[in-house]
């Protein structure tokens, strides 16, 4: 039967399937480690407020890379090479989405505009990797190997996702409405495109580790084409909207520990 659990569950107990997986995994989170540092250290003067908890945001990316590659140890492995057309977060960065790496590494402060984009940016690739986590938290909190990473990522990607709503908000209110939405919306159009790519990338390489018939191939590839056909006509327009989170000032603390994994 092919399903999201049966799908992952043999990548799990594949070594080389995992390998990729984690490398893959490990990787988007160390940039976006690296990314919101340099964010933090570049916040502007009026908005220096946000400054710890764009720190926090980097440091929980950091630490989710560190959790992808203890799970790797554990299991005796190393990681790989991550192939260029399954790097989702440099692929977004070439596209234009969110601030670019050559903004990052000058030294000179931001603007409050490019704090929107990154917050927009952060808003909708928070989306994904919120529900991404919770769908494997669904059938693998429990497991013996990964269901503790899961556990810790997952609530972290909502901590995320809630961070980003409370700040756009704030946006919002002092002015910047239009701005954010019209951001939003780019964001979102240009993410679900570049995850259908990476998704197809990303499930060729497993089908050629794993060994998957053509019809099996093809059954996942359809999969993911109509996810995007749904994401294009309507399915965006979750990754847009702002809402007053239940968890209010989700990235005001230091970063939750996970030493059991560093």
């Amino acid at each position: 039967m092919l399903s999201a659990r049966s799908l992952f569950q043999e990548i799990l107990d594949n070594d080389e399937s995992f390998r990729l997986f984690c490398s893959i995994a490990a990787g988007g989170e160390s940039q976006g480690g690296w990314e919101n540092a340099r964010i933090a250290a570049l916040v502007p003067r009026s908005e220096r407020d946000l400054a710890p908890k764009i720190t926090r945001h980097g440091a929980d990316e950091d630490k989710h890379g560190r959790i992808f590659h203890a799970l790797l140890r554990k299991r005796g492995l190393t990681p790989v090479p991550v192939p260029a057309d399954t790097d989702y977060t440099m692929i977004l960065e070439r596209h234009g989405i969110g601030l670019a790496h050559d903004r990052l590494r000058a030294d000179r402060p931001l603007t409050v505009p490019d704090i929107i984009t990154y917050l927009a940016h952060s808003r909708v690739t928070e989306q994904r990797a919120s529900e991404q986590m919770e769908l494997l938290r669904r059938y693998f909190a429990d497991h013996q190997d990964v269901g503790r990473a899961v556990r810790v990522i997952s609530g972290d990607e909502d901590n995320h996702l809630a961070y980003c709503h409370e700040e756009l908000l704030s946006f919002a209110a002092a002015g910047h409405g239009r701005t954010i939405q019209r951001t939003l919306r780019a964001c979102a159009l240009a993410e679900i495109r570049i995850h259908r790519d990476v998704s197809l990338a990303v499930m060729a390489r497993m089908g050629r580790i794993l060994g998957w018939r053509r019809t099996r191939s093809a059954l996942l590839a359809c999969g993911i084409h109509a996810v995007y056909a749904y994401e294009r006509a309507a399915g965006w327009r979750r990754m847009v909207s702002l809402r007053m989170p239940e968890r209010r000032n989700a990235l005001g603390g230091p970063p939750t520990p996970a030493p059991e994994f560093a």
